[in-house]
């Protein structure tokens, strides 16, 4: 009698284990280090520099809002030919004197394509600055520091038709 063991074709050994073992430990290193480098070079998710300072700002914000809406302030903005239009009138349908608003627009994800731009009141009441946007979706910000009924801000979130770089 022989107490020989000899693995037969189809048997499960030790060796079999120690790669499957192998394998899936290799797949799962493998995986968390790709997605860990992906997201210390993607969007970092910061859409405020202090949040202690905007938590403190933001009851001042709301309560200049809620009297904005009160008075029947209408607001409206808009992109169209480069140019991006901004219109607030009051309830009685007439332009409020906002002074240099700023529009802050950017995409929603990825922190390019930010940009900047001071717009310039028109005859008509409106404000006009030139923008230049390629299709996608974008975010837009405008605000003012300081009104006759505190800050002003107006957000939009918009999509520019076509095909997205």
């Amino acid at each position: 009698m022989s107490t020989s063991s000899k693995a037969g074709s189809g048997e499960f050994t030790g060796r079999h284990m120690w790669m499957l073992a192998i394998g899936f430990f290799g797949v799962v290193i493998t995986v968390n280090i790709t997605m860990a480098v992906i997201s210390a070079t993607s969007w970092t998710g910061l859409v405020v520099d202090n949040s202690y300072v905007a938590s403190q700002e933001f009851e001042e914000k709301r309560l200049a809002h809620q009297a904005q809406l009160d008075a029947g302030w209408i607001s409206s903005l808009s992109y169209a030919g480069g140019q991006a239009l901004l219109s607030v009138a009051d309830g009685n349908g007439a332009a409020i004197d906002l002074g240099q608003p700023v529009l802050r627009i950017n995409r929603p994800v990825g922190g390019h394509d930010d940009q900047q731009v001071t717009l310039v009141r028109q005859p008509d009441g409106t404000y006009v600055g030139p923008v230049a946007l390629s299709p996608g979706v974008w975010e837009a910000l405008v605000s003012v520091a300081e009104t006759p009924l505190g800050p002003y801000e107006i957000h939009e979130r918009f999509r520019i038709e076509g095909v997205a770089p």
